[in-house]
């Protein structure tokens, strides 16, 4: 496999407004909510396992693709930035991909490659997907691949050294 591309755990499909999430003790699919909001989600959305991020979890993910795919699906994903993000008081980094074998995203390697309109509406919808639940979202900037892979490699570090205590 590349050192781009991860694979991505899906929990959210694209355009979905079901927010499931897979149960790490028993592999299961679970309806955590519906979201509160009209919006749906703008991409795949999941995790990548084996990682910790800042906010205890393991590391998000986003994968833009052609299609829905379904909670639970592996998807392969390359890696092309990540999103900033304070959700609730942490620090909640949003990672950035394509689906790596959909031909349509064959010349995507960078967050220059996507459209602006995407990066905006992604950004969008973590800055309001949120609100009418009183829960303060803040969006920072994008940040580009070799930031991401970096950031995966910290994550993964970390729930190393977590599984060792």
């Amino acid at each position: 496999m590349k050192n781009d591309v991860v694979e991505a755990i899906i929990e959210i499909p694209f355009r979905s407004r079901n927010k499931y999430e897979i149960e790490h003790a028993s592999g299961r699919i679970k309806l955590d909510r519906v979201l509160y909001s009209a919006m749906a989600y703008p991409a795949e959305y999941g995790f990548l396992e084996n990682t910790l991020a800042m906010d205890g979890d393991p590391l998000d993910i986003l994968v833009i693709g052609t299609e829905p795919t379904y909670p639970g699906c592996i998807v392969p994903a390359r890696i092309i930035g990540y999103l900033e993000a304070i959700d609730n008081g942490f620090e909640d980094y949003k990672l950035i991909s394509v689906v790596d074998c959909d031909p349509r995203y064959n010349e995507v390697n960078k967050l220059e490659d996507i459209s602006p309109f995407i990066l905006d509406e992604i950004k969008n919808f973590f800055e309001n997907y949120k609100t009418l639940q009183k829960i303060e979202v803040k969006v920072g900037k994008y940040h580009g691949k070799e930031d991401a892979l970096k950031l995966i490699e910290v994550c993964k570090e970390r729930y190393l050294n977590e599984q060792k205590k």
